[in-house]
């Protein structure tokens, strides 16, 4: 006789109430609870599937009013997600963070999110998001502000340094960064112009680094102004998408021999965005085009990829994934987590459930 859905919501929502049960009604709760736990099963954001995968008492057109009316008329806090996510972390402060955009779009309608995301093993844990109103690149004011929020809930002393693409470059980015005291090494263009203090010149970044080969690396030792602030540079040819080699620039607060190292590990956050995507939960099939609707979607679904991911780091460690012939793992942390829910959600083993939920208790 299979257990009853009801069963493991119950589970699942007690391990929620730890961190939210002084924060929100037993009922938000317990819908956290469905919707986690059907996400992980139907691996989409279609609301009619995860209707369907809610699996209680209830006829599927009422789970899915139900998932209507939270994503339209509840006001979701995302720092309150920030914080339980953070209270999840595998791993102690500092933290190396990864900044980028993930976007779709919903016939003329563009979504775009600005992400900050924890790196860790692979793939970064997305921690706080930007709805932004517009296509395209962010605006300094609102990196400026994603970042301020992440100081104001968890402390500068809790970020290591800051990764980030050529995207998020400008005039006053630097010199925010600068006076907040946050290390950061971010990709700039070749061509970017870059002054030598020492003697007044400008010259062009590639300039600094032109005897590099294939796969080297080096660091300009003196220090540069860009956009007219102090910083150092660091660089590394390697091949692009299209095959043809190119610099690849990196702007540091400090340590630019550790520069290109750390940077690699920036594509751990575009890692992130797979898994929310096509890999994982596929969050570009919702319908959803109002950003703060969107935000709240992105929100939930953020919960339920930390719970997937720390499983899968769990199980990596009981059963380590093969490494293949060309040094990667066969599946990913969290490929590996989200089968393994899964799984657990359409079996009968209340007992590997309840300690699965274990890794979303901050406990």
């Amino acid at each position: 006789m299979s257990i009853k859905v009801e069963n493991k919501v119950t589970v699942l929502s007690d391990t929620l109430k730890e961190f939210f049960g002084d924060k929100m009604n037993l009922a938000r709760i317990k819908f956290f609870g469905l919707f986690i736990s059907s996400l992980c099963k139907v691996q989409t954001v279609c609301f009619e599937k995860l209707a369907c995968g809610f699996g209680c008492d209830a006829k599927a057109e009422s789970s899915l009013r139900r998932i209507q009316r939270f994503i339209s008329e509840y006001s979701l806090n995302s720092d309150l997600v920030a914080r339980f996510i953070f209270s999840l972390l595998p791993h102690e402060p500092p933290y190396r963070l990864a900044l980028d955009r993930t976007n779709w779009k919903l016939g003329t309608k563009n979504i775009n999110i600005l992400t900050l995301g924890i790196v860790y093993k692979g793939v970064a844990f997305p921690i706080l998001f930007q709805m932004m109103p517009k296509f395209g690149n962010s605006a300094m004011q609102e990196r400026i502000d994603l970042i301020g929020r992440f100081i104001s809930l968890f402390g500068s002393q809790s970020i290591e340094c800051l990764l980030a693409d050529r995207e998020f470059i400008g005039d006053k980015w630097l010199e925010y960064l600068n006076k907040s005291g946050i290390r950061y090494h971010i990709r700039i263009r070749e061509n970017f112009w870059v002054e030598l203090p020492s003697n007044g010149h400008v010259v062009k970044a590639s300039w600094l680094f032109n005897g590099l080969r294939v796969n080297e690396c080096a660091f300009y030792r003196k220090i540069v102004r860009v956009n007219g602030q102090l910083c150092y540079l660091s660089a590394s040819k390697v091949i692009n998408k299209e095959n043809v080699p190119e610099l690849q620039i990196i702007v540091s607060f400090n340590k630019p021999d550790e520069a290109q190292a750390l940077y690699k590990e920036r594509w751990q956050i575009e890692s992130a965005f797979k898994a929310l995507k096509t890999s994982g939960f596929n969050i570009e099939d919702t319908h959803l085009t109002d950003t703060e609707r969107v935000g709240k979607l992105f929100a939930l679904v953020l919960i339920a990829f930390a719970w997937v991911y720390k499983a899968g780091i769990y199980l990596d460690a009981l059963r380590p994934i093969k490494i293949k012939n060309h040094g990667r793992r066969a599946k990913s942390l969290f490929k590996y987590g989200l089968t393994y829910i899964s799984n657990l959600l359409f079996s009968n083993d209340i007992d590997k459930f309840t300690q699965c939920c274990k890794f979303l208790s901050c406990t």
